[in-house]
C-alpha cells in the first residue's frame, strides 16, 4: 500500500496528491507514469507523474475526477492508503538542448506537462509555456510552472484571465511574430492536441505529444491502448506515451477512447445514485479504505 502525505484540491474536482512511494520517486524521469488501483477489485488506471521527490521519497500525482475511480480516489484523504502504484512506465521524454521548447498545457495537461518542463530547462533550454482553460478558475499549477519556465501565456476561453482564446491561438500568434521555435510539446484533450499538430505542421515544426488512451496492464499485453501511428499499430503503454504529433491518427484515437462511455457513464450514475454505500458493507467508500487499511497493519 501507499500512502497518501498530503491532498488538496487545485480546481473544481481536481486534486492533488502527495503519495509514499520511494522506489518511484528514485527511478521516474520526466514522461512516465503509473498505473494504481484504488482498492482490490477496483480498475486499474494511469496517471501522469507530475513531479517527485527522491529524497523524501513522494511522488505527485493530479487527478481529475472524470469517472467512478477517480470519483473514489477523491473519497481518500491524506492518511489514507491506495492499495498499489505500478511504475514508472513508459518511456521517458528524449531530454536534449534543443534551443527554444514551446510546452502546451491544456486544462489537466498542464501536470504531466510540468515536469518535461522542469527537465527541458534544466538541460539548458528556454522553455516557453502556453497554459490554457475554461476559465481562470480552472487553471491549474501557474505557479509551479512559471518556476519551470522562461516564459508563460495564459489563455481562457472566456477571457477571464490571461488572453482570450484558445492555446492554439497563442502558438500561432508565436510562430507569427517570428519566434524561432525547436520543439512542441503538447499535452490535453486529443482535440487540442489535434489543433497544434493542425497549427506546427505547415511550419515543420517538430511536436510531441503525450497520450492517454484506455490502458488496463500498461506492459503492451492487453491491446487496449493501441492507436494508428504512422499507418502502423502502436501501444501507448510501450511504444509511448510521446508520440510525433504529425504521424498520429487522432480521429482514430478519439473513436476509441469513446468506446466505453455508456459503459462508464452507467457506472458513474450507479455509485452516485448508491450515496455512496460499499457493497453489502452499508458503509462509505472511505470507510471501507479505513477498514482496509487497519486490517492490513
Amino acid at each position: 500500500m501507499n500512502k497518501i502525505l498530503e491532498k488538496r484540491e487545485l480546481a473544481e474536482k481536481v486534486w492533488y496528491y502527495k503519495i509514499e512511494a520511494p522506489l518511484i520517486a528514485k527511478r521516474r524521469k520526466a514522461g512516465q507514469f503509473i498505473i494504481l488501483r484504488v482498492w482490490e477489485g477496483g480498475e486499474r488506471i494511469p496517471l501522469t507523474i507530475a513531479d517527485a521527490d527522491p529524497d523524501e521519497g513522494t511522488i505527485t500525482l493530479v487527478v481529475q475526477e472524470v469517472g467512478k475511480t477517480t470519483a473514489l480516489m477523491a473519497e481518500l484523504e491524506a492518511g489514507d492508503n491506495i492499495l498499489d502504484l505500478a511504475g514508472p512506465l513508459g518511456n521517458p521524454t528524449h531530454v536534449d538542448n534543443f534551443g527554444t521548447v514551446v510546452m502546451v498545457g491544456g486544462g489537466i495537461g498542464t501536470a504531466p506537462a510540468h515536469p518535461i518542463a522542469q527537465a527541458m530547462k534544466a538541460a539548458g533550454n528556454k522553455v516557453i509555456s502556453i497554459l490554457g482553460a475554461r476559465n481562470k478558475s480552472l487553471l491549474i499549477m501557474e505557479e509551479e510552472m512559471r518556476k519551470a519556465s522562461d516564459e508563460v501565456i495564459i489563455v481562457t476561453d472566456d477571457g477571464s484571465y490571461g488572453e482570450k482564446g484558445f492555446v492554439t491561438n497563442a502558438l500561432q500568434k508565436l510562430i507569427d511574430d517570428g519566434v524561432k521555435i525547436d520543439m512542441v510539446v503538447a499535452i490535453g484533450p486529443p482535440i487540442m492536441m489535434k489543433f497544434v499538430a493542425d497549427v506546427t505542421r505547415p511550419y515543420e515544426i517538430k511536436t510531441l505529444v503525450s497520450l492517454n488512451t484506455i490502458m488496463i496492464d500498461g506492459t503492451g499485453m492487453c491491446g487496449g491502448c493501441r492507436i494508428v501511428y504512422d499507418g502502423q499499430n502502436k501501444f501507448v503503454c510501450v511504444d509511448g506515451p510521446e508520440f510525433d504529433a504529425h504521424k498520429v491518427d487522432f480521429d482514430n484515437m478519439m473513436a476509441r477512447q469513446g468506446a466505453y462511455s455508456k459503459y462508464e457513464k452507467e457506472s458513474m450514475k450507479e455509485w452516485e445514485e448508491s450515496e455512496h454505500n460499499f457493497g453489502d458493507e452499508g458503509c462509505t467508500f472511505h470507510d471501507h479504505i479505513k477498514k482496509l487499511s487497519k486490517d492490513t497493519k
